[in-house]
């Protein structure tokens, strides 16, 4: 299949961050996403016995039966982690994730006595999941972790084979299960509405809220809509082969990646040059690309 990109001439190239620069709002975004997760931890989900998986839901079951900090519980069972990490995988476990690994137990250990705003676990299980979830996506923005059962999915996935996608909720809900069993069934189900509130707010965190549109138009007028799409909507487009599956014969179909306000400019466009084209438009959560993010 021939694939042939075209973009207007004038696009401006966006020249990439120094590293150091980099660096700084990197380690900054760590900070900040331990800072959410300690806070949310605490006045959230340890406030209420919600134990929603990962080393800080074992950390809640330690004190119940010990009455031991979490943040003490988390850097006993982060730091070896780390370590073994290092040993056997090498440096790609990085600075940052030291970093996450060290400060997000002491920010859980200073913000321990921070009270909780509501008495309703539900509402608790839910906004924790979001305040972790942020925090979380913010690490992950800045390629770091916060340790934890992460680091054992990775080692999981290294030495076993086993999906790092599938490692993770395994571990998770095993977790979960414990705390259905030594807290309460009640509070498991609580956990699992956070785990998944979590999930989702990483999600949007790693991909952005702003869903952008992809359109492929299906035309005999292909060459007239490229010019319409290129001059009057200010869009790069890909020029893609086909074949008609009954007709057999050859035509042109042009994708374009657009924001969500300009669908019906392109309906429109698309109307005005070849009311017959055949039009499909569907979401996309993350576009990559020169050119693009300066339209949105």
């Amino acid at each position: 299949m021939n694939v042939k990109n075209v973009t207007k001439k004038n696009e401006r190239i966006v020249k990439p961050l120094h590293p150091v620069l980099l660096g700084i709002i990197e380690y900054t975004l760590v900070i900040i996403g331990s800072f959410s997760i300690a806070v949310s931890f605490n006045i959230f989900m340890l406030a209420h016995q919600i134990a929603s998986g990962g080393v800080s839901g074992i950390s809640i079951l330690v004190q119940h039966f010990t009455g031991i900090q979490p943040a003490y519980t988390q850097w006993i069972i982060n730091i070896p982690l780390f370590i073994i990490g290092v040993m056997l995988v090498g440096k790609n476990f990085g600075l940052k994730v030291l970093v996450g690994t060290f400060i997000l137990p002491l920010f859980i250990l200073l913000t321990k006595d921070w009270p909780t705003p509501t008495d309703n676990p539900l509402l608790a299980s839910i906004y924790g999941g979001l305040g972790i979830g942020l925090g979380l996506g913010l690490v992950y923005r800045a390629r770091g972790s916060t340790g934890g059962l992460d680091l054992v999915a990775q080692l999981i996935n290294r030495f076993t084979g086993l999906s790092y996608h599938l490692a993770v909720p395994m571990l998770d809900g095993i977790v979960i299960l414990c705390a259905g069993i030594f807290l309460s069934p009640e509070k498991a189900l609580y956990a699992l509405i956070g785990l998944f509130v979590t999930s989702k707010t990483i999600d949007a965190i790693q991909t952005g809220f702003n869903v952008s549109k992809v359109a492929f138009i299906i035309s005999n007028e292909a060459e007239k809509l490229q010019q319409a799409i290129l001059n009057d909507l200010d869009r790069g487009l890909t020029e893609l082969d086909g074949r008609g599956g009954f007709t057999g014969e050859e035509r042109k179909i042009l994708m374009v990646v657009l924001s969500q306000s300009e669908v019906s400019k392109l309906k429109v466009l698309v109307k005005m040059v070849d009311p017959s084209a055949f039009v499909i438009i569907s979401d996309t959560k993350e576009v990559l690309g020169e050119g693009f993010k300066l339209h949105t």
